[in-house]
């Protein structure tokens, strides 16, 4: 399957954006630059060509700080920032209400801005193939439980998970559901590779400046 829109079921796809960045000192990390554009700009322009339904992002708070994304915000509808589970519950309910013959999200964290350009097909491949509701990337022997695809049934289930179970943890619920896994190599750059630090940054600007490596720009 190519990463093409057309090759894949119309799929909406969600940046997730609504945690509290503390180790990178707080605030809205999706909008840091690295480069001269910001992450959300980078994980969006990976994203949003694989995403037929288009892309929205969620993030809680004044959604005028994202006045330069041109997709709908979308806040969680769980309180006190449960975590990513309940930016996909959000991005689950989101895509029932405005777009019901869409039946399946791809979530994406926003501080990964080498993403693979065939995620979403890989994904539903993997999802097709054990005949599951929910795939999930893998690089490196580890899963990245928040860059996932998810059927927008499971939005009822989550619900119940999240409010009545109290259920935090992404890898809990998904274990639930037998999640399928994709894996990406991480030569030369891992996709998934996420910026959580200043460090990081700087390690991902040194990257994005060896125009040598090929698959990084």
């Amino acid at each position: 399957m190519s990463g093409a829109p057309g090759s894949v079921p119309p799929t909406l796809g969600v940046i997730l954006a609504g945690g509290l960045s503390r180790r990178m000192g707080g605030g809205d990390k999706p909008l840091l630059r690295l480069g001269e554009k910001t992450l959300l700009e980078r994980v969006a322009e990976r994203l949003g060509p694989q995403c037929s339904a288009g892309l929205i992002l969620n993030a809680n708070g004044d959604a005028g700080r994202f006045r330069a994304f041109t997709g709908f915000v979308v806040a969680d509808s769980v309180p006190d920032a449960p975590g990513p589970l309940a930016g996909v519950l959000a991005a689950l309910d989101f895509c029932a209400s405005h777009h019901p013959d869409v039946t399946y999200v791809a979530s994406v964290a926003g501080d990964t801005p080498f993403l693979p350009h065939d995620l979403v097909a890989r994904l539903h491949a993997a999802r097709a193939r054990d005949g599951v509701a929910m795939a999930v990337a893998a690089s490196g022997g580890q899963l990245h439980f928040v860059n996932g695809l998810w059927a927008v049934s499971l939005r009822h289930d989550l619900r119940t998970a999240l409010v009545e179970r109290g259920l935090r943890r992404v890898g809990m619920w998904i274990a639930r559901h037998n999640a399928s896994e994709a894996a990406w190599e991480t030569d030369p750059v891992d996709p998934f590779l996420n910026l959580n630090t200043p460090e990081d940054v700087f390690a991902a600007e040194r990257l994005l400046a060896d125009e040598a490596r090929p698959g990084i720009q």
